[in-house]
């Protein structure tokens, strides 16, 4: 099981970079456009509760299809590995990647300001994931929506002329979603499925 996750981390780098660079590139059209953070922030509401369905489904249909799939642990691990990893991604880790580039950035958690949206949105995905267990479609969707709302964090909730910052944000988007988007799809829900090894693709 080991050998297998540090597989998919390691094939999961080059789709990940792609996705960075796409951020790089959204985010480009964005200062040259001069868009209006009130636009970003829009764009990242819209973009985090999208990637928390995902997530859930995914994390949800993993833990399923590697163990008994008893429907109160997949709740309570298709809920805490998307919401919970989410926030870390397209939250913590760009208000943390900003405030070590010096930039000035305020400090948002998806999940509470827009509860009434995001919580609903998780279970909806839970129940996707637990009813039909499919992966490899919602992972790649929901590691591209993971880094556009990193993305739009940045340009939402931090002021700075990004320019000259981007080879930087491009390693902060890379961090932002390649570990923890690979730790709640895969690691977190075969934490406990109490299988050490299977025939089975893990995504």
């Amino acid at each position: 099981m080991i050998k297998q996750i540090a597989n998919e981390l390691k094939d999961h780098v080059p789709f990940t970079a792609l996705g960075a660079l796409t951020g790089i590139a959204i985010m480009v059209i964005v200062i040259i456009g001069n868009v209006h953070p009130r636009i970003s922030q829009g764009i990242f509401y819209t973009l985090h509760p999208l990637h928390v369905i995902l997530s859930a489904l995914v994390t949800t249909a993993i833990f399923k299809r590697h163990s008994q799939g008893k429907l109160l642990p997949a709740v309570l691990i298709g809920y805490s590995g998307s919401v919970g990893i989410a926030t870390i991604s397209d939250c913590i880790i760009p208000y943390l990647g900003g405030t070590l580039l010096n930039v000035t950035m305020e400090f948002h958690v998806g999940f509470i300001e827009k509860w009434w949206l995001v919580n609903p949105l998780a279970f909806a995905g839970i129940i996707l994931g637990y009813l039909r267990p499919t992966t490899k479609i919602p992972h790649s969707g929901h590691v591209l929506l993971s880094t556009w709302a990193s993305l739009f964090y940045f340009t939402a909730f931090g002021i700075t002329p990004w320019i000259p910052l981007l080879p930087f944000v491009f390693i902060f988007l890379l961090l932002a979603v390649w570990l923890p988007c690979c730790l709640s799809d895969i690691m977190f829900p075969l934490l406990f499925t109490g299988n050490e090894t299977t025939k089975k693709a893990i995504i």
